[in-house]
């Protein structure tokens, strides 16, 4: 059985998202497939596309985060805007989907009625700047004519869709403890889950991302040597 890998939201958990990956190098893990919804898409298709664990958390860490945004002149559509991001992105990624090395999906929600879905093609900057699209704190993001937000709304993790669409394969899923969005938890049946606490990272900084990379490092090597060993 093959081996997904399934990034939750958390709000710029992108160190912690980075050091599980580094986790799943070091250990040689051969991941066929990732799900992500906000951070997690950000860093998930960032690793998809190429980078190394490490080149992700440099990329995430080299400018605050306030940097990737820009004012809107229509707050109550949501403070900030993504284009700064979405330009980023362009430059950084493939522009579809199939071009990435893995299958991956991005968790978003329809702005107009918050339902869920996993975007696995289409303009891959774009989508993926949806699915970190906060209600209120960013204006949704059009989407090759659909307007998209933030997955987590309705689904942390993206979990039951993935599944579906990929039912042979066994997943690991990296949970950040829940700041906002849906309350969801992975089922009871058997899944390799490796938990990180919530970023307490800020527009302004993200801290101690080195240290939050480190531990999500560690914690994802004991999970997943443990697990690996009783295969």
């Amino acid at each position: 059985m093959g081996i997904d890998l399934v990034l939750s939201s958390g709000f710029l958990a992108f160190a912690s998202h980075a050091g599980v990956l580094r986790a799943i190098e070091d250990l040689g893990v051969g991941i066929e497939g990732i799900c992500g919804t906000s951070s997690g898409a950000l860093v998930g298709a960032l690793w998809a596309s190429g980078l190394s664990a490490e080149e992700v958390l440099a990329v995430v860490t080299e400018r605050p985060p306030l940097s990737w945004v820009s004012g809107h002149v229509a707050p109550w559509r949501g403070l900030f805007r993504l284009d700064p991001m979405i330009a980023e992105l362009e430059a950084r990624l493939p522009a579809s989907f199939s071009a990435l090395t893995c299958p991956l999906a991005v968790g978003v929600v329809h702005a107009a009625d918050r339902s869920h879905q996993l975007l696995t093609d289409g303009p891959l900057p774009r989508a993926v700047a949806a699915s970190c699209a906060v209600p209120w704190l960013f204006a949704p993001v059009d989407v090759g004519g659909q307007i998209l937000a933030d997955g987590a709304v309705a689904d942390r993790t993206g979990l039951a869709a993935w599944r579906a669409l990929r039912p042979d394969r066994h997943p690991v899923i990296h949970l950040v403890d829940r700041s906002a969005g849906a309350r969801a938890e992975p089922s009871a049946d058997p899944l390799w889950v490796v938990r990180s606490p919530r970023s307490r990272a800020s527009l302004w900084s993200l801290g101690d991302a080195r240290a939050r990379f480190e531990r999500s490092r560690r914690a994802a090597h004991a999970v997943l040597a443990a697990q690996l060993q009783g295969r």
